[in-house]
């Protein structure tokens, strides 16, 4: 019987990535009970490996600073990347991303036993020397679903495709203390917005946020709450001078606290980025804004989720948007009379 007892799993998807890689990971810990489990994984994916507690260390590495960093500074910090893993000894490697270059830590980590995911034209097959063999990568498939194929031939069967995290109490505490600081009525729903992307053409337009940030406020009676990352600061003038002056803007939190303040939303309206993926793997109602005509391999998996799609993503109207948000605030506050 196959039982390794110290597994490197390399998972080095962006933010979103790596939530959506949770099953698998849920999936590795269930079937190697007793083993200890180390994830590689990009800088913003340690929280998200360290809040599904499926892992027993993580080994933390910034791609980007590797990537766009001075390259003498880059190959001394890879060559101790690899130094530091060969020192761990790994017995079985499994690497869900799979990039060249990730294929060739797995080999370098002396592991005896290394299971890729195939994927034609990006990853190195033959450095992969576990059989049989996972089958190839179906991009017709949603992500999750993908994840989990690299891990069929362990044996790996009827594994729930949702990803779940939960936050922890210290980030809750630190969340309701920021919150308890802020105006309006602190009994009234939180709706969180959104308005940031890794890419232009991912965001709805910054002035439609506000107005739908009004629409809440005047009609529903809720509070709303803008998040921003490192990424949008560029946005923060333009948040302070569109939105309108009761939102809450929360633009310092670490990823468990932003974890943490999702889980306290009815509902989460975001364009199509890692934060979103975040606030549904913490039970949050999402709102996902799509530049895409036909569902894709990234959409949330539950019901009680709403992709709204366009030609571009500016094509998305505010009373599109508002209804729909609206839909879900009612299906939550309907929810919290009957479990009180």
């Amino acid at each position: 019987m196959f039982d390794p007892r110290n597994i490197l799993v390399i998972d080095f998807g962006q933010l979103g990535d790596v939530v959506l890689s949770v099953p698998a990971l849920r999936a590795i810990r269930e079937r190697f009970r007793d083993a200890r489990i180390t994830v590689a994984v990009g800088k913003a994916g340690v929280d998200i490996v360290s809040l599904s507690g499926y892992a027993n260390s993580t080994i933390g590495v910034d791609r980007v600073a590797l990537r766009d960093g001075p390259k003498l500074v880059s190959i001394a910090k890879i060559l101790k990347l690899v130094k530091d893993v060969r020192r761990q000894q790994f017995d079985f490697v499994i690497d869900l991303h799979s990039l060249s270059e990730t294929n060739l830590l797995g080999f370098f980590s002396g592991a005896p036993q290394r299971l890729y995911s195939r994927r034609p034209g990006r990853s190195l097959n033959f450095l992969s020397n576990f059989r049989p063999q996972p089958p190839a990568e179906d991009t017709r498939k949603h992500c999750v679903e993908r994840y989990l194929d690299v891990l069929r031939p362990l044996n790996i069967k009827e594994v729930s495709s949702i990803p779940i995290l939960r936050t922890r109490p210290s980030d809750d505490l630190a969340v309701e203390k920021m919150l308890r600081k802020e105006k309006g009525n602190p009994e009234a729903p939180l709706v969180g917005l959104f308005p940031g992307a890794g890419h232009p053409s991912r965001r709805w337009p910054i002035e439609r946020f506000a107005a739908l940030a009004d629409h809440l406020i005047r009609n529903e009676r809720v509070r709303v709450v803008v998040f921003a990352g490192p990424e949008e600061k560029q946005f923060i003038q333009e948040i302070a001078r569109q939105f309108p002056p009761s939102v809450i803007l929360f633009d310092r939190l670490t990823i468990p606290q932003l974890a943490s303040a999702q889980a306290k939303l009815s509902v989460f309206v975001s364009n199509d980025t890692g934060p979103l993926h975040l606030a549904a793997a913490v039970g949050t109602s999402v709102v996902m804004l799509m530049h895409r005509l036909t569902p894709h391999g990234f959409v949330p998996i539950e019901q009680h989720h709403r992709t709204i799609y366009g030609q571009t993503v500016e094509d998305l109207e505010v009373d599109e948007v508002y209804k729909v948000t609206c839909e879900l605030l009612a299906a939550r506050r309907t929810t919290a009379l009957f479990t009180r």
